[in-house]
């Protein structure tokens, strides 16, 4: 019984852990040659975003929304695989639990 709570005390300290680590991760994307460029932290909050100039068309603002979507969507798909690597190396620290 002992080793069960053993494994619960490190299965929620490894859950700790990696809360702390995502919130100090961040993650930079830039799409259309650099055009649009966004931080975002491992909580998935945007943190900023950069525009360059010559993409702000008044008369055509589609291209900087589809802009701003795909670079906000690369961001989360790297904190993804960030977390990812994150739980599995700390998930093998755990044997039995996985």
């Amino acid at each position: 019984m002992s080793s069960m709570r053993q494994l619960m005390k490190q299965a929620q300290e490894m859950q700790e852990r990696l809360q702390r680590e995502l919130g100090e991760t961040t993650v930079e994307a830039s799409v259309g040659g650099g055009m649009v460029t966004v931080k975002m932290n491992g909580h998935r909050q945007l943190i900023s975003a950069k525009i360059d100039p010559e993409v702000l068309d008044p008369e055509d603002p589609s291209v900087l929304e589809d802009l701003i979507v795909a670079a906000v969507n690369e961001a989360g798909r790297k904190i993804e695989e960030t977390m990812q690597a994150k739980v599995g190396s700390m998930a093998s620290s755990l044997p039995g639990l996985f």
